[in-house]
């Protein structure tokens, strides 16, 4: 029986199926829960299995994705050669340390971001980084700037239901490119102080500028369309957290499920709801709902003002 350290094991066992053709180039690799649930270690483990890996250059992280498989085309001699991979020569920044960060955390969730694991992206200590900001907390904060900062708002409309409008899809654009993000601005009492988080605030004030709103109603109006798109992101976020888990789409889980809830739905008294589902002519979809709830939260507003312009 082998001594050695157990995320050694694991990344033995992973290697080997990369190497036999288990796992081809581009295929998603088990994401730390799913190695946690596979070998039953804790998730720091199963970080430091996918890290080994990571540093032998046969996976990366890819945005949206996961952990993938590297072809073998593009790996270097023991290292990834994906971008912030791998000891270079290129010195240190806090623009690549933010870039790296923002890589792994698009890949593998803000839960996976960890001081050490960027490090080991970049191919330099973990002490190296304390160089450039202080701890994960000041780190999160940058990268949260950058993504607010991707993409810009553009010019105020000129009537303020149109602003909303924008500022809205605006802001679900940022959580669709970073789903993590939904987590990192989820405070109300203690938000994010960025610039770019500023100055969208700063736009939707604008926007209801020529609005009869008090101020308290102003901010009251962004928050709570805020609160709709992160609320609705956070769901997304934890749909495509499902999917990565499991391996298998909506479909195949509402198919695997399906006889559960037509038993529980049979077994009681559930008459509304009978007619509504009947046909299955309903199917749940998150830009359907994201724009029949804007709108309604828009119609709210928009009635606030007239009654207030009476």
């Amino acid at each position: 029986m082998t001594n050695e350290p157990p995320y050694l094991a694991i990344a033995a066992e992973l290697r080997r199926r990369i190497r036999s053709g288990e796992l081809s180039p581009g295929d998603r690799v088990p994401s730390t829960r799913a190695v946690t649930r596979e070998w039953g270690v804790a998730m720091a483990t199963a970080t430091k299995a996918l890290g080994v890996l990571r540093q032998e250059g046969l996976v990366r992280p890819e945005p949206g994705v996961g952990t993938v498989v590297v072809a073998r085309t593009d790996r270097g001699a023991g290292r990834d050669t994906g971008p912030g991979a791998g000891p270079d020569t290129e010195p240190l920044t806090r623009q690549r340390l933010v870039d790296a960060a923002l890589e792994l955390a698009d890949a593998e969730g803000l839960n996976a971001l960890t001081m050490r694991r960027v490090a080991t992206a970049l191919g330099v200590s973990t002490m190296t980084l304390y160089r450039h900001v202080p701890g994960k907390a000041e780190l999160v904060r940058l990268m949260a700037d950058a993504a607010c900062g991707e993409v810009p708002l553009g010019p105020v409309p000129p009537e303020w239901r149109g602003g909303l409008e924008q500022g809205a899809r605006w802001l679900r654009g940022v959580y669709a490119r970073h789903r993590w993000m939904a987590h990192a601005m989820a405070s109300f009492t203690r938000p994010v102080a960025t610039r770019n988080a500023m100055a969208y605030l700063e736009w939707v004030l604008q926007s209801l500028r020529g609005t009869p709103l008090t101020h308290t109603e102003k901010l009251h109006a962004h928050l709570l369309i805020f609160a709709y798109v992160q609320g609705l992101s956070m769901a997304a976020d934890l749909e495509e957290q499902a999917r990565q888990d499991t391996g298998i789409s909506d479909g195949e889980w509402m198919e695997q499920n399906e006889p559960r809830f037509d038993a529980i739905q049979a077994g009681g008294s559930y008459p509304e709801l009978n007619s509504v589902t009947s046909g299955g002519e309903f199917g749940l979809d998150l830009d359907a709902l994201f724009e029949f709830g804007l709108q309604r939260t828009l119609d709210g507003i928009a009635s606030m003002i007239d009654e207030t312009s009476g």
